[in-house]
């Protein structure tokens, strides 16, 4: 198979596993189906950081598991994806989210409790009145990027030749834990266009309109957190990955360790 089809499914996959495990807990483990019952922001986060962990190890020899537009445009900024690489990326990423959020449309659909994805929102991501915490365009703007910068650029950090190669996946998974419980109350928290678009569309109404912001704001963040690791990466970790070009790639484009 092509490799850059082979790419393509593995980010589907992951983008699935994703949003069914992160917007799934939200949609399915609280509010109309738990209201006394609900994980609460704790395990929602838990749950996006668990399901990213998996899918960085189930598909990170194949794709790097990017599983994130901001996240494939951060690292193609420090040279870890290929250009001609983008389309599939990021066509797999928006194809396995939407899957990933029809699955969980179709278990809430089924019900006896009933279930609205417009009425309650889906998960979606939102600011002003469609903020868990009514926050303004602007906080959730600067969320948007700082918090995307903030996990492209520990990405990259921890995806460098130097780390042990079985702690990358944990790395990350606790950083998008926390950020989901820094950020949940301001926007439901997005770092990730493919993530925002696949709830959206199953929302259909306010979280269309608003979802400029959660594509073109991780985008920016994405790109400044990738741009800032490529300002102050040491020499030494670029002249390893640069003789260490052979191979599949591994959890967030980190290149396997010569022999």
């Amino acid at each position: 198979m092509d490799t850059r089809l082979r790419i393509g499914i593995a980010e589907a996959v992951g983008t699935m596993i994703l949003v069914v495990g992160g917007p799934g807990t939200a949609i399915l483990a609280t509010g109309s189906f738990f209201p006394k019952g609900t994980v609460g922001i704790l395990g929602v986060a838990l749950a996006f950081g668990l399901s990213l962990l998996v899918a960085a190890y189930a598909i990170g020899s194949i794709s790097g598991c990017h599983i994130n537009p901001a996240v494939t445009l951060g690292l193609w900024v420090i040279g870890k994806t290929k250009t001609k690489e983008l389309p599939f990326y990021i066509a797999g990423q928006i194809v396995g989210g939407l899957f990933g959020a029809l699955v969980i449309y179709i278990i809430a659909r089924g019900s006896l409790i009933p279930f609205s994805a417009k009425a309650s929102g889906f998960a979606s991501n939102g600011y002003g009145i469609h903020s868990p915490g009514g926050f303004k365009l602007g906080a959730v703007m600067l969320a948007e990027v700082f918090f995307t910068a903030v996990f492209v650029f520990i990405i990259a950090s921890t995806s460098r030749m130097s780390m042990p190669v079985g702690l990358t996946g944990v790395t990350i998974g606790l950083t998008l834990t926390v950020i989901h419980l820094v950020s949940i109350p301001i926007d439901n928290t997005s770092v990730n266009p493919a993530r925002s678009l696949a709830t959206a569309v199953f929302q259909g109404s306010w979280a269309l309109n608003q979802l400029w912001v959660f594509i073109v704001f991780p985008i920016v963040g994405g790109i400044l957190g990738g741009s800032l690791w490529r300002a102050l990466r040491p020499a030494s970790d670029e002249l390893t990955e640069d003789a260490s070009e052979a191979g599949a790639p591994a959890p967030y484009g980190r290149r396997p360790q010569p022999e």
